[in-house]
């Protein structure tokens, strides 16, 4: 199992359709077979800045999810709203390792 965990700084007249867009993707990537979370946050004190925690069960399954036309359509969205170029930062999964306990 895999997690990604992608930074995103927003300009501050675009934070609520960053969310709205955001919510869409969530909203369909929950549904892909090798999905076990996709988790919107935002910065305590900072309302621009987010933090996406995907969890998916192989890396296979998280490349798989960036070809999809949720998530090609929220990239193509998104990208004007972007303070800075987003960051992408991937992590294994040692505990909890059993599917069954996320």
């Amino acid at each position: 199992m895999i997690v990604n965990c992608v930074y995103v700084h927003v300009k501050n007249d675009a934070i609520q359709e960053f969310i709205d867009a955001t919510r869409r993707n969530h909203k369909e990537t929950v549904k892909e077979p090798g999905n076990m979370r996709f988790d919107l946050i935002e910065k305590e004190g900072d309302p621009s800045r987010f933090m996406i925690y995907e969890a998916f069960e192989s890396v296979e399954a998280a490349e798989m999810h960036k070809t999809t036309t949720h998530y090609l359509t929220w990239r193509d969205e998104v990208k004007g709203m972007m303070a800075d170029a987003r960051m992408g930062v991937r992590y294994n999964v040692i505990e909890p390792g059993d599917r069954s306990l996320w």
